[in-house]
């Protein structure tokens, strides 16, 4: 399983760690995920997913899963996220 956010792409990052001797070695800055589950209002059902604690904080900020997946750009979104969105639109424009 990839380091990655499944709802905004946020990855592993690398940089370096610097000594008082100003001595550099590679190191990670990994993402803080977090598997979490998320309700859809529009499909009535739960969805378990790997997210980053920022992409919570996000979701929660635009008002639930749907709302960020109608909003969110496909380029950033995994597989899975992609496919719910696409059935999540599919949903409110039959409601509409």
């Amino acid at each position: 399983m990839s380091r990655m956010c499944e709802l905004t792409g946020k990855g592993v990052q690398s940089g370096n760690n610097v000594s008082h001797a100003n001595n550099k070695t590679r190191r990670k800055f990994l993402p803080n995920l977090c598997q979490v589950t998320l309700i859809s209002d529009a499909l009535g059902q739960r969805y378990r997913l790997r997210v980053s604690a920022h992409a919570l904080r996000s979701v929660e900020h635009r008002g639930g899963l749907d709302a960020f997946l109608l909003k969110a750009s496909e380029t950033e979104l995994s597989m899975r996220a992609r496919l719910l969105r696409r059935q999540i639109a599919k949903k409110t424009a039959e409601a509409a």
